[in-house]
């Protein structure tokens, strides 16, 4: 009895040790007790009981994705295409992902193609290639309808490469070609206007420039001859007046001294001709001068009638 006591007890152990499940963060055990589902389990430490109760499935709460492999694809002009995406989804209903669908990654793929095949088939080459966000939306469209009952949410869906045949490509290379030596012919041209306008506009202010300096230099230059032959034109005067006013002198000491009147006027005329000698045809005497000389022979004629009346 006690063998039989401790053999049950060391099965009772080890059915209760067997049981217990370490269930990891962000997974969820879904339970089925005698083939019908009971329960499902979170993370941590849980009981199982064996024999009736087993583990349906160990379903992943984490961002999960699948690789849709490369689809050959029709376009609407008839121009096959390869087109590589992939899928992100989420799991929201442990129990709804393990029971409504027998292959959720087979279906997700199956779906997946369906509605690639459909999108393409509506758009040209050019739109396909250009319509990537286009195309991620029909698809995501697509599946978001389909497993709506599926617990599980679609996050995204991106297309990561639209690949054309050989030829095609071929020819969009060219294409890109040309239209690359265009754009650099279309830059090159309009920096080289850029420039000609900058050294037109350059020159044309340099032009400016030197016409203003040059016509500050005339300016400059006049005014320093109208200076020159201004203080020229005063020294001159101002040695006709000094002479002038020597010969006055003379002429005084002359009437002084007794000199006949006539002389004396005939002197004060010699020597205004004097005065008009010099370098120039036209010499301007100063009125100063011409007063000086004057009032000598003024002087020199009253003498003279002064004598003839005492006479």
């Amino acid at each position: 009895m006690l063998i039989v006591a401790f053999v049950l007890l060391v099965a009772a152990v080890v059915y209760v040790i067997s049981g217990i499940k370490f269930i990891p963060q962000q997974q969820v055990y879904v339970i089925e007790r005698l083939g019908k589902f009971d329960r499902t389990l979170d993370a941590g430490v849980r009981l199982v009981w064996p024999i009736i109760e087993r583990i349906r499935a160990k379903v992943d709460l984490r961002l999960l994705q699948i690789d849709i492999e490369p689809q050959n694809v029709i376009t609407k002009d008839n121009v096959g295409v390869t087109i590589d995406s992939t899928v992100f989804y989420q799991v929201t209903d442990a129990k709804q992902a393990t029971y409504s669908v027998a292959s959720l990654y087979a279906a997700i793929a199956n779906i997946c193609k369906s509605a690639m095949r459909q999108s393409i088939g509506k758009m040209v080459l050019d739109e396909t290639l250009d319509g990537r966000e286009k195309i991620a939306a029909d698809i995501r469209t697509a599946l978001d309808d389909a497993t709506a009952n599926w617990g599980i949410r679609i996050e995204r869906v991106e297309i990561l490469d639209i690949e054309p045949p050989a030829d095609i490509r071929q020819a969009m290379n060219l294409q890109m070609t040309a239209e690359r030596k265009k754009r650099a012919a279309i830059l090159e041209a309009e920096g080289e206007k850029q420039s000609a306008i900058l050294q037109a506009e350059g020159e044309k202010q340099s032009a400016i420039l030197r016409a203003e300096g040059e016509k500050e230099a005339r300016i400059r230059e006049a005014e320093g001859i109208r200076v020159a032959q201004e203080l020229e034109a005063q020294g001159r005067a101002e040695a006709i007046r000094l002479v002038a006013e020597a010969e006055k002198e003379r002429i005084q000491r002359l009437v002084e001294a007794g000199l006949d009147p006539n002389v004396l006027a005939y002197r004060s005329f010699e020597a205004l001709e004097k005065l008009a000698e010099g370098e120039a045809n036209t010499v301007f005497v100063p009125a100063s001068a011409a007063d000086v000389l004057a009032s000598a022979g003024a002087l020199a004629t009253m003498i003279k009638e002064k004598d003839q009346k005492k006479n």
